[in-house]
């Protein structure tokens, strides 16, 4: 009995003990194991390249049919490198890793003593088997293994395992003659055929693997679009957000995938290419569910083994994403116009007056029609849009940017100028609940648009702001504005200020940030964030080809013979990468 009782009370001094450390151990654990198991990869791949021991073989050749001892030493270099491959999962915390880690050392074990009776390798495969079977609550995303995010660096590693293991084979045989004949026809019983044989059932495999990786992505969630019932939840927390910025009117777009919060009252909207999920914004809604929204954000990402990153942020949210973890890098800066302060009087403001002037002299005219009422003059607008999209390059965009389609621009209120009774431009207008700021969208105009319209156009825009009561007019962004070209300043950010200084070929980055301080406007910065300082390069590429609609978009040149006027710069580009 006291036996008995000892070894209770040993029992429940390791539950109790394992109780302590048990929270330590699951924050290391997906890190360690990682290592051991790439490490008993490492080691399959080593022994199958390598003579076994010959009194061994002789008594497991006496007491076992040869093929099971072929097919075990084949069959075990494959899960070597299944297990270097496995391990990249196990640091990504995937729960189908962790199934597949067990079971595959759990059969290496096995195989381990019909291969040729390796009992250091069953015990120490057994060992780590045994030691990862208490860590399951250690992996949590629930992806599966084929969402596994084989990065460049891990497939050089692996890659490198194999070539060595390809080495250290030839020097162990190198006395052996089996150059000059095909390996599938040397004797099944010799080592170095063996030893050939699973070298290059590896190297197969791995071809394999790698090829996958190329093509396979993440699962991804729905885009939700204007006949889902989220799509009504996101309309109706925009018309009642405490905190909202006028690009978030971009929910309506009908390319987003949305994350809502518990209560209902706030949502953080993203896109999805590839392997990047891409936030665009802050959440919308509430601000004491901001930080709450990001990390679910992220923690969805992470489930899905995907890239999470934030886009067009503002220095309001540093503190969220500091909390998060993030890297930070500047993009540029936006312009934001206080229409209490604004005014055409003075001499700065001489040249925007004559303008605008000289456009209303010619005949334009004002006016705003309220949300709904586009759809009674859409068709006019659908024709000055082909003629501004016939000269300018790149076509419709997305994401990050509106486009013309008919629901969308009837979603919100729209500026006309008119000549003679006729619409020759228009902009559609991001307006925020609160009040405290709004912008414009789509700035298109036709051809029998007066000169110098977008000068008229803004400052007809701002004194309607001022009459309905907004705070501030949000231009957009300057890209790559005000990025330092220090030599101790990151690598991104030089080639940034590079790219703004000597890049006027591929897009007008000083004409954009010139046009716009004629404004006067107060600039601030906006970031993109990623988890690493290297995905941020990978997200601000994917940015970009959600914006344009992919590389076709990219490349799409002007549908029509001329280009935009010198003197109207394009100053509304929303957000750029």
């Amino acid at each position: 009995m006291g036996f008995i009782g000892s070894e209770t009370s040993d029992l429940r001094n390791f539950m109790l003990g394992w109780r302590d450390i048990r929270p330590a151990a699951l924050v290391v654990g997906p890190t360690v194991m990682a290592f051991l198991t790439l490490a008993a990869g490492v080691m399959l791949l080593a022994s199958g390249a390598t003579p076994g021991d010959p009194e061994r073989l002789r008594w497991l050749a006496d007491h076992a049919p040869l093929p099971v001892i072929e097919v075990s030493h084949f069959v075990s270099s494959i899960i070597g490198l299944m297990l270097v491959l496995v391990a990249f999962g196990l640091r990504q915390r995937l729960d189908a890793a962790w199934s597949a880690a067990v079971t595959l050392l759990a059969l290496a074990a096995t195989l381990a003593v019909l291969k040729g009776i390796n009992w250091g390798e069953t015990v120490i495969l057994t060992g780590i088997c045994l030691a990862l079977l208490p860590l399951h609550a250690a992996f949590p995303r629930m992806a599966r293994l084929s969402r596994i995010e084989v990065k460049p660096g891990w497939l050089l590693s692996a890659f490198a395992a194999i070539v060595g293991a390809g080495m250290l084979s030839l020097w162990s045989y190198h006395n052996v003659s089996y150059g000059d004949q095909l390996f599938w026809r040397v004797m099944v019983s010799a080592d170095a055929s063996r030893s050939l044989r699973a070298w290059t059932g590896v190297g197969v495999a791995f071809l394999v693997i790698g090829l996958w990786r190329l093509i396979s992505t993440p699962a991804t969630p729905a885009i939700v679009t204007d006949h889902d019932p989220d799509f009504e939840r996101a309309r109706a927390i925009l018309a009642q957000a405490e905190r909202s910025t006028p690009d978030s009117n971009l929910a309506l777009l009908g390319d987003k995938r949305f994350l809502f919060s518990d209560s209902g009252a706030s949502f953080l909207m993203f896109g999805v290419r590839g392997r990047s999920w891409i936030a665009f914004g802050p959440p919308v809604g509430l601000v004491c569910e901001r930080l709450e929204l990001l990390w679910r954000f992220r923690e969805l990402a992470d489930a899905h083994a995907a890239r999470a990153a934030l886009y067009a942020i503002g220095p309001d949210l540093l503190p969220e994403i500091v909390d998060l973890g993030f890297a930070l890098q500047k993009t540029g800066e936006s312009a934001t116009v206080r229409l209490a302060d604004f005014s055409l009087q003075g001499r700065k403001r001489e040249v925007l007056r004559r303008n605008w002037r000289k456009a209303a002299e010619a005949g334009a005219v004002f006016e705003v029609i309220e949300a709904g009422h586009a759809a009674f003059c859409i068709q006019d607008l659908k024709d000055i849009s082909d003629q501004w999209l016939s000269h300018h390059a790149g076509g419709e965009k997305g994401f990050s940017m509106g486009r013309f389609d008919p629901d969308y621009i009837n979603e919100f209120p729209c500026a006309l100028v008119r000549l003679d009774g006729r619409i020759v431009a228009f902009a559609n207008l991001w307006t925020t609940a609160e009040r405290s700021s709004f912008s414009m969208d789509l700035m298109r105009y036709g051809e029998a648009a007066p000169k110098n319209i977008m000068d008229f156009l803004f400052v007809e825009l701002l004194s309607w702001g001022q009459q309905q009561g907004y705070e501030a007019f949000e231009f957009g962004m300057a890209p790559l504005a005000g990025l330092q070209g220090r030599p101790l300043a990151p690598l991104m950010t030089r080639v940034g200020r590079l790219l703004f200084e000597r890049g006027e070929d591929i897009y007008n980055f000083q004409g954009v940030r010139r046009y716009k301080d004629k404004y006067d406007p107060i600039w601030s910065p906006r970031y993109i964030a990623a988890a690493n300082k290297w995905s941020i390069g990978i997200a601000l590429a994917d940015v970009s080809l959600l914006s344009a609609g992919g590389m076709t978009g990219l490349a799409k040149r002007p549908r029509g013979p001329g280009a935009a006027p010198a003197d109207q710069p394009q100053p509304l580009v929303r957000k750029s990468a």
